[in-house]
């Protein structure tokens, strides 16, 4: 299963990423440096799947996850 998921970190800011493997512990790859400080004290993240799909090419997920990233407004720093 190929998924795309965002997480939500308790400084309220969002990640949208892709898995192409579907890991149930797969937490993405934010910046480390930017997430460390809040999750030393609260490590409570949200982990919830936008989009799944079976058959879906991996081009077609790197599209989804753009979109999904322009949806939610991902990539500004508010």
């Amino acid at each position: 299963m190929k998924v795309i998921y965002k997480i939500t970190y308790p400084n309220g800011k969002i990640y949208i990423g892709k898995d192409l493997t579907d890991t149930f512990n797969y937490f993405g790859s934010a910046e480390n440096k930017l997430t460390e400080k809040d999750q030393k004290r609260n490590f409570k993240n949200r982990k919830e799947i936008l989009w799944e799909s079976n058959t879906a090419k991996d081009s077609e997920v790197n599209t989804m996850e753009v979109e999904f990233i322009k949806l939610h407004k991902s990539n500004t720093p508010k």
